[in-house]
């Protein structure tokens, strides 16, 4: 088939949206099919490389990355059109959207959607009052995706979240893929001990690790909030943030405030090829955002073989086995109950990362691109 992914975001590495685009599109290739990308351009002027079209755009200064095309009848759009994809895939209710629709008016080609983000928590940004923002992003949900043809949601908690919405279209849940071979590598013990080491951690620590984008709607505020606490309790616990955004500025005065500034470190964003040695610099895994339609960082977690500590949320059913390889907890008293009991059991963090990575091992991407190839063939059909 000839498979055109549209997507707001491809350049952005830290993003659960452009990790899924990447390795759908390299197991879509694997299964011979022909893959095109159109995606936003970082800068103001449009290019192809290779495969992938980049249309100019402008930075929409709302929030970080987001940006808006100059244009919508590009000729690389229209050279698209000439190429008549079978199928559309849109990963984006932006943009890119736009693109599809008009490519798909032009070619006949169906569009299936893959409905990422659930916006509550991100709305604010742009409407005030909670109440207005919900309305607004559930008629925009309902009226996008009445014009696609088939819908894709990550996990049962966004396809739930659909039908609420009043979403009436036919709703795949297909996990997103991770390239579990990355995850799988395992850094020595000496070379573990020398990256623990430059970053000012000693043997004798327990490090509670969080790695992704440092945005308020991951709510990594709380969690610096229940590990002074627990700090208090238990003066070798350390926290490691691993990443970087618009709220770091903000987290770092709020560990200052909370005492416990020397104990939170914050390395800003790393290189992408080496986010597995900092995951396993961590002896647990710990989030508390309640934004996630999946969370590819748990399973990223899991796969390195940390145990997780995580804020109950519906999309993690897959990913943390309540007592096996973590806990999810819902009030304060939880959190540090667990902290305290995973902190003095380095053997059940042992057993537990096992676990994890029996559990990460279904997320493999390979899986992920015969799903999405299935319904392909069933929406073309």
């Amino acid at each position: 088939m000839k498979i055109l992914i549209t997507t707001d975001l491809f350049t952005t590495k830290t993003n659960g949206v452009v990790t899924s685009v990447m390795n759908l599109r390299d197991e879509l290739i694997e299964k011979g099919h022909e893959v095109k990308i159109l995606t936003l351009s970082e800068k103001m002027r449009s290019r192809r490389e290779g495969d992938v079209y980049y249309i100019r755009s402008l930075p929409f200064g709302v929030y970080p990355n987001v940006r808006v095309p100059t244009s919508f009848r590009h000729k690389l759009i229209a050279e698209l059109i000439e190429w008549s994809p079978d199928v559309i895939h849109s990963q984006c209710e932006f943009f890119s959207f736009q693109y599809a629709i008009r490519i798909s008016k032009r070619t006949g080609a169906p569009i299936v959607h893959t409905y990422h983000t659930l916006y509550e928590q991100y709305v604010a940004y742009l409407i005030p009052g909670k109440r207005l923002g919900n309305t607004v992003v559930r008629m925009f949900s309902r009226r996008r995706l009445k014009k696609v043809d088939r819908v894709i949601a990550p996990t049962h908690k966004v396809e739930d979240a659909l039908h609420s919405y009043g979403v009436d279209k036919i709703i795949d849940v297909v996990p997103s893929g991770i390239a579990l071979d990355q995850h799988q590598q395992r850094i020595t013990e000496e070379k573990r001990e020398q990256k623990r080491e430059q970053l000012g951690i000693t043997k004798d620590k327990t490090v509670l690790v969080n790695l992704g984008r440092l945005g308020t709607e991951k709510n990594i505020g709380e969690l610096l909030q229940l590990f002074a606490r627990a700090a208090e309790m238990n003066d070798s616990l350390v926290f490691l943030i691993v990443g970087d955004g618009p709220a770091r500025e903000e987290l770092q005065e709020t560990a200052e405030k909370l005492g416990v500034g020397k104990k939170v470190i914050f390395t800003g964003m790393v290189d992408p090829s080496e986010v597995q040695d900092y995951y396993q610099l961590g002896d647990l895994f710990v989030s508390a955002s309640t934004s996630e339609t999946q969370g590819l960082t748990y399973v990223e977690a899991a796969a390195n073989g940390l145990p997780l500590l995580c804020r109950k949320d519906r999309c993690l059913e897959d990913v943390i086995k309540q007592g096996e390889n973590g806990y999810e907890y819902t009030s304060a008293e939880e959190f540090l109950e667990d902290i305290a009991n995973i902190a003095a059991d380095p053997e059940w963090r042992r057993i537990a990362g096992k676990r994890s990575e029996e559990i990460a091992s279904s997320f493999d991407k390979s899986a992920f691109g015969e799903a999405i190839e299935k319904v392909y063939e069933s929406v073309v059909k």
